[in-house]
Parts: C-alpha cells; sequence; structure tokens
C-alpha cells in the first residue's frame, strides 16, 4: 500500500492538457491557485506533457490562461522546452536523435491509403503524425509496424483518440521525456505525480514509480490500460479533468 507523501516538499506535477488539465473552467482556476501557492511556498514544478506542437500549445495557453510551466513536453514526448524558452532542449533531442530517419519514414507511410496526414504545425522533426480511423488501425497498425521493421526503422507507433496515429523515435514519449526532467531535477519518482485521459498518456503511467491521476473522463483505451494493470500508486478519479486532478492530488497527500 502506498505511503502518502508529505504536502509540505517540493513535488513534480505533470498533465496532458486537452480532456485532462483542461475541459472544466473552474475546477481549473481551483487547481492553478492551489498549484501556484505550492510552487511559490515549496518550490513544486509544474510540466505540460502534450500532443499539441508549440504552436497549438501557445493557442490553448492563451484562450485558457494557463500558468506558465517549469517545463513543457510537446508533441508527444519528442520535445522539451525549459523554463519558457522557444528552443527544444538540446539534451533531449540529441538522446532521441539516434536512428531517427523522418524522411524515410514518410516515404513508407505513403504505402497506405488509409493513413491522412496532419496538419503542417503537428509535423515535428521527431513526429510525424497522422490521422486514422478506428476501423482502419487494427489493419493498418499492424502492417505499417512491419513495413518499419523492414526498413530498418526502430520506431514507436502510439494511437490515441480513436484516430490519431504518432510516429516517434523508439526511446521517446511523455513518460520518458518525464524521466529525463525528473533525474535533471533530481525529483523522486514517489513525488512525481502524473495526469492524463487517452492512449499517448499510458506512458506517463508505465514508465516507473511516479503516483498517477487517470481523470474520470478517460477514454476506454486508457481505462482498459488501467483495468490490465492495477496499481495502488494509480488513482481513477470521480471527477473529470481539472475536477479529477484535484481529487487525486488530495488522494494521495501532495496538496494536504
Amino acid at each position: 500500500m502506498f505511503k502518502k507523501v508529505e504536502a509540505v516538499l517540493p513535488f513534480l506535477f505533470v498533465t496532458d492538457l486537452d480532456n485532462t488539465l483542461v475541459g472544466d473552467d473552474q475546477a481549473l482556476a481551483t487547481l492553478n491557485h492551489k498549484l501556484s501557492q505550492h510552487r511559490q511556498e515549496y518550490g513544486t514544478k509544474i510540466v505540460y506533457a502534450t500532443g499539441r506542437s508549440p504552436e497549438l500549445y501557445r493557442l490553448l495557453a492563451t484562450e485558457k490562461s494557463l500558468l506558465k510551466p517549469d517545463a513543457l513536453i510537446c508533441s508527444v514526448g519528442t520535445e522539451i522546452y525549459l523554463d519558457g524558452s522557444d528552443t527544444a532542449d538540446s539534451g533531449w533531442s540529441a538522446k532521441i536523435a539516434q536512428g531517427w530517419n523522418r524522411d524515410l519514414i514518410v516515404a513508407t507511410s505513403a504505402h497506405f491509403a488509409d493513413l491522412v496526414a496532419q496538419p503542417d504545425s503537428e509535423q515535428r522533426p521527431f513526429k510525424v503524425s497522422f490521422f486514422l480511423t478506428k476501423k482502419a488501425a487494427g489493419e493498418v497498425i499492424p502492417q505499417l509496424e512491419l513495413l518499419l521493421q523492414h526498413q530498418g526503422l526502430d520506431v514507436k507507433l502510439i494511437y490515441s483518440t480513436g484516430q490519431d496515429l504518432d510516429i516517434l523515435p523508439r526511446n521517446s514519449d511523455k513518460g520518458l521525456a518525464v524521466q529525463f526532467l525528473r533525474q535533471q531535477w533530481e525529483i523522486a519518482p514517489e513525488q512525481t505525480v502524473v495526469c492524463g485521459d487517452s492512449g499517448n498518456d499510458i506512458a506517463l503511467f508505465s514508465s516507473g514509480q511516479e503516483r498517477g491521476v487517470v481523470v474520470g473522463n478517460a477514454s476506454t483505451e486508457l481505462l482498459e490500460w488501467h483495468s490490465a494493470n492495477p496499481s495502488d500508486r494509480l488513482y481513477l478519479a470521480q471527477a473529470a479533468c481539472a475536477g479529477g486532478i484535484l481529487e487525486g492530488l488530495h488522494y494521495f497527500g501532495f496538496l494536504g
């Protein structure tokens, strides 16, 4: 059984954005106030881990008045931006770049008519992204994985929300990006909490001993994973979005 953390100690707070942090404006305002106060008093770190590109993140941050994060993990964990910088962290980029061949991935993927390229803003240096219907995914993804392997490409395919397919370097995802930051900041996994709602957040929950909050409005793919991987360090909230995060933070003791 897990031991509740000390509420007076700094912790690393990591959350997905769409349908996790964002979605309930009233609960978000409450959560922002509590997190801001905890960061000011105890030095807690705030990190957003999103599938969005930096451009789409900035749109959301303005629209929803998000707190300025200590680090921003974008593009499903393939880019890290520290302290509001517009330049991706070079240490992380170098770590995931080995063996990555974006042009060959794009050319290989062109063999599948069911793959529809996402907008240019979502095509990133270390991410190739498509729309793929749930109906076609079961057949296309295994075939695509096999073809990419035959091309000698060591990559990771992440399918989420029943429509988004992202191809990433093998040694990158949201969870691995969080571990990279946690080690840099020397924060223990027990003092780390991660929050999410969809398939591309599974990497957050499965990467180590961090506490995890699955919000009440989580997608079927994440709920199925949670059911198959029970753990006392994972909490399934009743409330949706920021309300569920607040519920989980209190459950684990991060906010008392």
